[in-house]
């Protein structure tokens, strides 16, 4: 995440990546070596996430906020963007939802939980939100829950607001992040298809947050 901010900052941009799990642990939150294959490591996970509720993340979205425009190298007439990846594509609804005034943009790759059939998922959010979006999804996920892209379509359609949505081929839930581990002894991380992600994102940005 730290490279990527990086990169971002590099094209000119402002860029907050703050820790998620800040009311449960110090950067990094979850230590090198942690394994999605093991019961034991995604229970720890679990207990981590747990205070970060919808309230929680869109509380903490108009802080980071109100952070950033703080700062004299901000410009604050210019739109933000949010860009999340697995569990921070739906915190980019929330955090879009939070302060449509303010976000302009938004984008999430292979975002987990966008869609679900709870009362707080995060696609009812939408009608909130004032953002343009760009969703990249999995194949893997897309397989698992192929409805999920037609339900976000559907909610930005309704909110007459632009959503890019594409599912890119041959790719594994978290192939644009480099230190992803490996899957069945295969690299989940995809580099073609993560620079495409890449592009995508700042196409977004540079046409909308100005």
């Amino acid at each position: 995440m730290r490279d990527m901010a990086k990169r971002l900052a590099a094209d000119g941009y402002s860029v907050l990546v703050p820790n998620p799990y800040y009311r449960s642990a110090k950067a990094p939150g979850v230590a090198p070596g942690f394994d999605f294959a093991n019961p034991a490591d995604r229970a720890k996970l679990e207990v981590l996430r747990a205070p970060m509720t919808s309230d929680a993340v869109m509380h903490d979205a108009t802080a980071y906020v109100a952070f950033l425009d703080a700062h004299a190298t901000v410009n604050t007439r210019a739109k933000m963007g949010v860009v999340g990846y697995c569990m921070g594509g739906p915190m980019t609804l929330r955090a879009a939802a939070a302060v449509p005034a303010r976000i302009g943009a938004g984008a999430s790759f292979h975002g987990g939980g966008l869609v679900t059939d709870k009362p707080d998922s995060p696609h009812l959010l939408v009608p909130k939100i004032k953002a343009q979006y760009y969703f990249g999804i999995a194949a893997n996920d897309d397989q698992r829950q192929p409805d999920a892209k037609i339900k976000l379509k559907e909610a930005f359609h309704a909110a007459e607001l632009a959503a890019k949505i594409e599912v890119y081929e041959g790719t594994l839930h978290g192939w644009c992040v480099k230190d992803m581990p490996t899957q069945a002894g295969k690299p989940i991380y995809n580099e073609a298809q993560a620079e495409r992600a890449w592009g995508e994102l700042l196409a977004l940005y540079k046409r909308t947050l100005v």
